[in-house]
């Protein structure tokens, strides 16, 4: 995935922390930078079936989950559930915030419930499924933002931020062979292809997800987890900055996250326990979309992530 997402080595590393969490992920950032790129790059490293939906004002539920059909053959008519794009193993809907509520609460109720229920019957979505969610932050006109109650629902909200000028420099090259590449395969030209390494099986994800659920929490650090969040119901016993500018706190959701992305960025460490360092390193994904600032704190131009910053400074470590 580093090779074909250059500049993005922390989004990677979210992503790949979500897949081995089990989490649906938001990933936001301004146009051009690589969000869709990600997804499908991490799509094609692992055998699953890979499913795009592009989010649209005039989307509909059924577009997303599937319908009834009506089929006519010799032996009579009958109805028959025809998936929509939603039956995948990793899901990218594409600028999420374009479509009306009734679509995104189909998508979110997926999400959830791991299943779909379409005219009255009931049907499971694989075993390994994962939504990943892209928003554009800058875009207003026939927008339709997600309400704090379901972004609360994914496990981690990934910011995409500019490349610098030698990263992009080498996104420069990478795109222009890329298109050399594909130009002289539709000549018909003969070029050396470079060796790809096999697909992960899915089976390799479900063994990593089962030796994370064996990485040990001490009582100390689930404390200091639901302290955190704690934090953000209660920010006046830490600091008046914090009282001032905090609203609504994080729900217990938000402790579930920080205990799974904290044993899934343990074990990417190659640790079989969870310190500190891996809770406050997906303390500002985690938070970030559970933060509902006042108006003194946007009028200031303080951001959910200015705020963790400040919680974790004010929080005491285990």
């Amino acid at each position: 995935m580093g090779q074909s997402i250059i500049g993005q080595l922390d989004v990677v590393d979210r992503l790949i922390i979500g897949l081995l969490a089990n989490g649906n992920l938001l990933i936001e950032g301004l146009p051009g930078l690589a969000k869709t790129r990600a997804v499908k790059a991490m799509a094609k490293n692992i055998d699953a079936a890979f499913s795009r939906i592009q989010f649209t004002p005039d989307l509909l539920p059924s577009d997303v989950t599937g319908t009834e059909v009506y089929h006519q053959s010799s032996d009579g008519a009958e109805f028959k559930f025809d998936p929509g794009p939603i039956f995948a193993n990793i899901v990218l809907a594409d600028e999420i915030n374009r479509a009306p509520a009734k679509v995104q609460a189909a998508l979110l109720e997926a999400m959830e419930e791991r299943q779909v229920t379409v005219a009255g019957t009931t049907h499971a979505l694989p075993p390994l499924f994962i939504v990943m969610a892209t928003q554009n932050p800058i875009e207003q006109d026939g927008t339709y933002p997600l309400p704090e109650a379901q972004m609360d629902r994914f496990l981690m909200h990934v910011r995409v931020d500019y490349p610098s000028v030698g990263e992009e420099v080498q996104v420069i090259r990478l795109v222009r062979d890329e298109e050399t590449a594909k130009q002289k395969a539709d000549a018909g030209i003969k070029t050396a292809k470079k060796q790809k390494p096999p697909a992960i099986p899915q089976e390799a994800v479900f063994q990593a997800r089962s030796e994370i659920a064996d990485v040990h929490v001490s009582e100390a650090m689930e404390r200091y987890m639901a302290d955190l969040v704690c934090g953000t119901r209660t920010p006046a016993a830490l600091s008046d900055d914090l009282a001032r500018w905090i609203e609504i706190g994080g729900s217990p959701r938000a402790s579930l996250a920080f205990d799974k992305c904290g044993r899934a960025h343990a074990w990417l460490s190659g640790r079989d326990y969870v310190d500190p360092q891996d809770v406050r390193a997906v303390a500002h994904d985690v938070l970030r979309h559970r933060l509902t600032l006042s108006y003194e704190a946007q009028g200031e131009g303080v951001s959910p992530d200015d705020v963790t910053d400040m919680l974790l400074a004010k929080v005491a470590l285990p």
